[in-house]
């Protein structure tokens, strides 16, 4: 490291602002005042909150990590063109080209879906062949997908209040949302480690998790329709939900990462694609620091949603089928940091056991609802 690195890097993160970095910041606040201003009658005292303080947030990450400043900035201006080319009409979304076949919400979300299978299999090709452009191309792509998987949302979020007022709400309320919300936080969550570790081999392992994801979110569009927008039922008409459901897949998408580097892990370690995967080393340490913050984020989910419960149905904690797997996801991720961090475990058995919690993830958050029923049975196939 250099001298004028390592100046930069003691340096607070105040005074490593640049006048970009503060032009950024005001842009995204004068957004949130817009917001404020215009729909103020229709907010309580939670949603201001929210709406400041996803603004703070967003100018924090944006300000650590500037790719995803861009894409914010990106998200909001596509996202308003597409809200201005409504004009009020909901009609207007099969009527004008640009909305119809590209920025509506569901044809947003369905180049989102064109665009991460394009992602996996370019990911794969620069692996098998070791092209640095085609890793980079495959970037991009994925990039484009959380673009396009972003301004759906917000598209969507806006199209729920065409319906009707009492019907608006924000997109992250049934399985379809949700699993849309899965594949971009499980993208960026890649990307993020991509950029700092310089790992665009392991792509294709976590492109195939999200683009299994994608599958479910085109069998469910058009075997089921979910697509179409629904009003919120009761349980769901709370400002909890704004804070729950994301907390709770940052987790998902972190324990969903981990396990595809644990099967590139296992797959190197057996010498399979050893030559052409990040050094065990690495992989070890990426694995560890995905479930770190998806234990964390998984923690803090849980703990909004006891606050939630109390308020909704009068007790923090029911042993409802729900509540019984997100316990027990938590104690297996638990038990993993444990044993890495206190025992200094590492090897093969952790990457199984990562692995393997994959499994029992995705039974709380899906099998949870198409098999047993409780509470959350609002949540159902």
């Amino acid at each position: 490291m250099n001298n004028s690195s390592l100046e930069y890097q003691q340096k607070t993160l105040l005074q490593r602002l640049n006048w970009q970095d503060w032009l950024y910041a005001i842009v995204i606040f004068a957004g949130s005042i817009f917001a404020y201003v215009k729909y103020a009658q229709y907010m309580d005292i939670y949603e201001t909150v929210f709406l400041f303080g996803a603004a703070l947030l967003a100018s924090y990450l944006g300000w650590q990590w500037k790719t995803l400043g861009k894409l914010v900035l990106a998200v909001g201006a596509v996202s308003l063109f597409s809200i201005s080319l409504y004009n009020g009409e909901q009609a207007k979304a099969t009527q004008l080209f640009l909305l119809k076949f590209l920025i509506s919400s569901q044809s947003a979300i369905m180049w989102m879906n064109v665009l991460f299978v394009l992602a996996m299999v370019t990911y794969w090709f620069a692996t098998y062949k070791r092209s640095d452009f085609a890793g980079k191309f495959a970037s991009a792509l994925t990039w484009s997908a959380v673009l396009f998987g972003f301004v759906g949302l917000m598209v969507r979020w806006y199209e729920s209040y065409l319906i009707a007022p009492d019907v608006g709400h924000i997109p992250i309320s049934n399985l379809y949302e949700v699993f849309i919300l899965f594949c971009l936080i499980t993208a960026l969550l890649y990307l993020h480690y991509e950029q700092k570790l310089n790992t665009k081999q392991l792509g294709g392992f976590v492109l195939l998790v999200i683009n299994a994801a994608v599958g479910f979110i085109l069998w469910y569009t058009f075997d089921r329709q979910a697509n179409n927008i629904q009003p919120l039922v009761p349980a769901l008409q709370s400002y909890w939900m704004k804070i729950h459901v994301p907390a709770n897949f940052v987790g998902y998408g972190a324990f969903s990462l981990a396990a595809m580097v644990a099967s590139a892990y296992l797959l190197a370690s057996k010498g399979v694609l050893s030559s052409r995967l990040p050094s065990l080393d690495v992989l070890d340490d990426l694995m560890y620091k995905a479930i770190a913050v998806g234990f964390a984020f998984f923690t803090i989910a849980t703990i909004l949603g006891a606050m939630w419960a109390a308020e909704a149905w009068g007790g923090y904690w029911s042993w409802d089928p729900k509540e019984t797997w997100a316990l027990i996801v938590w104690l297996n991720y638990a038990a993993w940091l444990h044993l890495r961090m206190v025992k200094g475990l590492r090897g093969p058995l952790l990457a199984w056991w990562a692995l393997i919690g994959l499994l029992v993830t995705t039974f709380a958050f899906l099998g949870v609802n198409m098999f047993l029923s409780g509470l959350h049975s609002y949540g159902t196939l």
